[in-house]
């Protein structure tokens, strides 16, 4: 009995110090998390979320290590950047639900509208420059080099036989922005004739959704199917087309008589942003999306910029078109979602052969 007790008395012991040892190590290495979270915090390293459309991303890319540079030699804080790439409409439905985007690029007010609705966004975001719209373009029609079949406007989209790309409206804010072109071309013409027939711009859309060769989730992949050999035309954006030639690919861009000009948005998205403690860099970054180094670089890759001095040295590569209309002309964005993308709207009526 002596003999166990003694054992006993020895394991009580051991099992004690092996306990102090424990809590000197957690004790150590807690202190040295903290140290490493001092050491974090006053270096002043901060992640920003970047929730983008997809033809947004090359000149991004260019723009964002910019933007590092200049915020490092401003506040000493490094910016570390997780950036997503999407279609205009699935990246707005991403981070509704739930993707928290600190900040998002996309191609269209609509899309925005959807995170106000939302309530992720709650600030002004068109008290910013230019009603918080980084850049512009206009829809115009793309072919293979010297243009072969001679398309010279939308209405030769609907002669027999010629094979037409433009993205899904669904998913693709582009899209929206091809279909709003061709419609409002529609009432263009019609209006020349008498009246602006809703009807008559329907029919035309018609016509020429009658060539479609492919729907694609987003302008990018779109464009991707092109070069890749679909269809004869494709109706895209501008900048998309610029791009691509500067790159060397041999396109011609066709510029319709009657088409629309594109307006691309970028705002903090509050709630996130309020969340991660990242409003002060997510202002900063979105402000400097209108600088002029920043429009130069969203000029290289084919946008038209919404600062006047980089705009007017390069105004002569952006012809007007005689007949360019806004998405005020076919009521604004509120009476073009009853209108053409509402679940009776004229785009699932034509989808639907109605």
């Amino acid at each position: 009995m002596t003999i166990i007790r003694e054992l006993s008395l020895r394991y009580i012991k051991l099992i004690s110090l092996i306990l102090v040892l424990t809590l000197l190590l957690v004790g150590c290495n807690n202190k040295d998390l903290t140290l490493s979270a001092t050491a974090s915090a006053q270096e002043g390293d901060v992640t920003l979320v970047i929730g983008a459309y997809s033809v947004a991303k090359d000149a991004l890319t260019e723009i964002i290590p910019k933007f590092q540079q200049e915020w490092k030699a401003k506040t000493g804080q490094d910016v570390r950047f997780q950036e997503s790439y999407e279609a205009s409409g699935t990246q707005a439905r991403s981070i509704v639900g739930g993707f928290e985007a600190d900040v998002t690029l996309l191609a269209m007010e609509g899309d925005i509208d959807k995170l106000i609705k939302a309530n992720l966004l709650t600030s002004d975001w068109k008290s910013k420059p230019e009603n918080g719209m980084i850049t512009r373009s206009i829809v115009v029609l793309g072919t293979r080099e010297g243009n072969p079949l001679g398309i010279q406007d939308f209405t030769d989209l609907t002669k027999p036989n010629v094979k037409v790309l433009y993205p899904n409206p669904k998913t693709s804010g582009g899209a929206q922005w091809d279909i709003n072109a061709i419609y409002g071309a529609g009432l263009k013409m019609s209006e020349e004739q008498g009246d602006k027939d809703p009807a008559a711009a329907k029919a035309f859309l018609e016509q020429v959704h009658n060539n479609i060769e492919s729907l694609d989730k987003s302008g990018r992949s779109s464009m991707a199917a092109f070069e890749y050999g679909v269809g004869d035309v494709i109706v895209t954006y501008e900048n998309e087309l610029l791009a691509r030639i500067q790159k060397g690919v041999k396109y011609e861009v066709v510029i319709p008589r009657n088409t629309i000009l594109i307006e691309n948005p970028a705002a903090v998205v509050d709630k996130y942003a309020d969340k991660h403690g990242t409003r002060e860099v997510a202002e900063a970054f979105v402000d400097y999306l209108w600088t002029e180094e920043a429009q130069r670089i969203f000029t290289k890759h084919g946008f038209r910029p919404v600062n006047e001095k980089v705009y007017s040295e390069n105004e002569s590569n952006y012809p007007i078109p005689e007949g360019l209309f806004d998405i005020e002309y076919l009521g604004g964005w509120n009476e073009v979602r009853d209108t053409l993308y509402s679940k009776r709207g004229i785009w699932y009526q034509v989808l639907a052969g109605i």
